[in-house]
């Protein structure tokens, strides 16, 4: 799990192989991650849109932008936060994510950019 706080947001994600929807064999290898958005600031925030740079271990690089997450843009008032579950196809073992959300402060709109920290994707049994 790993964590990082801009301007009084935190972001905390834990990302978890899933064996049961990965094809090693055809080189994809699936994980998940959660999220939690926690507004430690004094204002109500939503979260406009997302930018995901994503690293295969093979050199393979995607970026992902859009609105949103999970199909929704959330406002977290201050002490309140927002969590989702999203996944991301690999064609390695091992990868990694990360990236930025684009908040609004509701209250005059705001926006600054948020970071999601840096977290790594890898199949278990890499670790023994």
């Amino acid at each position: 799990m790993v964590s990082a706080i801009t301007n009084g947001v935190k972001v905390t994600v834990k990302s978890e192989y899933q064996a049961f929807y990965s094809n090693p064999e055809k080189g994809n290898f699936v994980f998940s991650y959660r999220i939690n958005i926690e507004n430690n600031a004094d204002f109500t925030i939503q979260l406009m849109t997302r930018h995901w740079q994503i690293r295969d271990s093979n050199g393979i690089r995607r970026e992902v932008n859009g609105d949103g997450v999970v199909g929704v843009q959330p406002v977290i008032e201050p002490g309140e936060s927002h969590e989702y579950v999203s996944g991301c196809n690999l064609s390695s073992m091992i990868g990694k994510m990360f990236g930025s959300y684009m908040m609004e402060r509701v209250m005059d709109g705001s926006r600054f950019e948020v970071e999601i920290p840096e977290f790594i994707m890898e199949v278990p049994f890499l670790l023994n």
